[in-house]
């Protein structure tokens, strides 16, 4: 009898997991078992007036680099090519992204002119803190805060405004929370290696090798900064679906799994409510904290270690405008914490992809609400209802983009516990963890956003890494 493999979760880490599972050259019995009764996590596109499409979770997958290469290679595999929509490195949204401080929209710099030039929201040319950055020492605690890395190499400016700002439009999160070694960690490893952030990123970790095909090599020549699918990034989840019923893997909606134990001769007993299931091995791409409270007590120490991985809430606003513009061109704008605690960024939707703008064509943006505003109206017992955070996004549109008219159309989704937060030490967790499978021979392994990486490229490896550690085969790096 074959060995069987259960899947926990149907967010784009699980489904990227047993698709891998079921390509093997010998693929196990593979059951992905989901609690409710949709695939694909936070991925999820809706058609809105006139065919617009609105991402109510990620809105654009990044093409550079390995991963970049290797989710690309995935869409050709699934059929996607046709339906991809590219942002080339010469688009606005691929050259462009800006800052609201002081009350204005501050374009970033880029390139060496813009370097040498004093840049408002700065106050001095970001060229003095390169300079600064060659030439200051190397760090020596194992791990330190993204703020206190950022202030340490490139000035308390950059740290307040720059990095505060990406941390919050990337994790939802502090920057003086975070950890460096594990949300930016070839800035980390650059350093190490290096000496210098810049040096490091200038010199590379070297060539690793990546996939080929026809998409991946006309997103290297076009420079692609990102892209998403004409019917929205959920066409992918929907074709990894389609991919895995008709390739014979058995897949269960609405069974949450109530638990999970060791049974004789170390295989699992899945259990589901009113029925169970058996397996030789179990892939957990569910958040770290939902695992923790399913695991036995055998693995007590290893659930302790899960449950402290925490994660934010985050509103995702869509709005539409009919007739209006833009006062700039780009990818959108974030917001430092000091500016607006509530507001993370707005995104310009209709910038990177018009074709989803619909018939007749409205202006799309995209509010970010989350970081200390939403953490205080939780914390104090007030319901974050959809009149206040859309009254909320509506007002930050008006006073960061002049967007004062009305939308014509705006949906409200609050992400509750959606994106992981990577806090100092993340890294001691992880090995932790890691430790403790292996001297207890656990057939389990990890897989999603709690643990590597928070973007789809990341979950997306984290997938194919843990089918081939439950395959017994040693991922590619």
């Amino acid at each position: 009898m074959g060995r069987t493999v259960v899947v926990l979760g149907g967010g784009i880490s699980g489904l990227a997991a047993s698709y891998h599972l079921s390509r093997a050259a010998r693929p196990p019995k593979v059951v992905l078992v989901e609690g409710s009764e949709r695939l694909g996590g936070w991925v999820r596109s809706v058609r809105g007036p006139g065919g617009a499409v609105f991402e109510l979770g990620p809105r654009g997958i990044r093409a550079a680099g390995a991963l970049g290469a290797r989710t690309l290679l995935l869409v050709s595999e699934l059929g996607l090519d046709s339906e991809v929509l590219p942002v080339r490195g010469d688009h606005p949204a691929a050259r462009n992204r800006f800052l609201y401080a002081g009350g204005a929209l501050h374009a970033l710099p880029s390139g060496l002119r813009g370097l040498l030039r004093t840049s408002p929201p700065f106050s001095r040319p970001l060229f003095w803190a390169g300079l600064r950055e060659l030439t200051a020492p190397r760090g020596k605690d194992p791990d330190e805060t993204v703020h206190s890395f950022a202030e340490r190499r490139l000035g308390p400016e950059v740290a307040s405004l720059a990095m505060d700002s990406l941390c919050r439009g990337v994790f939802a999160g502090s920057s003086r929370e975070l950890s460096v070694r594990s949300c930016f960690p070839s800035l980390f490893q650059a350093e190490r290696t290096h000496r210098s952030v810049l040096l490091g990123l200038l010199l590379g970790a070297g060539q690793s090798s990546q996939p080929d095909s026809g998409l991946v090599r006309r997103a290297r020549a076009e420079h692609w900064s990102q892209w998403s699918l004409r019917g929205g990034l959920e066409m992918l989840p929907q074709a990894l679906t389609t991919h895995l019923t008709s390739g014979g893997v058995t897949v269960l909606r609405g069974q949450p799994v109530c638990g999970l134990s060791l049974q004789a001769e170390g295989r699992w007993k899945v259990s589901l409510g009113d029925s169970c299931l058996e397996a030789d091995h179990v892939i957990s791409a569910v958040p770290a904290s939902v695992l923790s409270k399913l695991l036995p007590a055998e693995a007590a120490p290893l659930a302790r270690v899960l449950a402290t991985i925490a994660a934010v809430s985050v509103a995702v606003v869509n709005l539409q405008y009919q007739g209006a513009r833009l006062p700039v061109q780009g990818f959108g704008h974030l917001v430092p914490s000091s500016e607006d605690p509530g507001t993370l960024g707005i995104v310009y939707d209709s910038v990177a992809f018009p074709e989803q703008d619909g018939s007749p064509p409205g202006l799309r943006v995209t509010v970010m609400l989350g970081g200390s505003w939403l953490q205080t109206l939780k914390a104090g017992g007030c319901a974050s209802s959809q009149e206040l955070l859309q009254q909320k996004a509506q007002e930050a549109a008006a006073t960061q983009l002049g967007l004062k008219e009305p939308p014509s159309h705006c949906l409200v989704h609050l992400h509750k516990n959606c994106i992981p937060q990577y806090t100092l030490g993340h890294w001691k967790k992880l090995e932790s963890a890691s430790h403790f499978l292996a001297a207890h021979r656990l057939p389990l392994t990890l897989a999603g956003a709690s643990y590597e990486g928070v973007a789809l490229n990341d979950c997306i490896e984290s997938g194919r890494r843990a089918a081939a550690r439950a395959l017994g085969l040693e991922p590619d790096s």
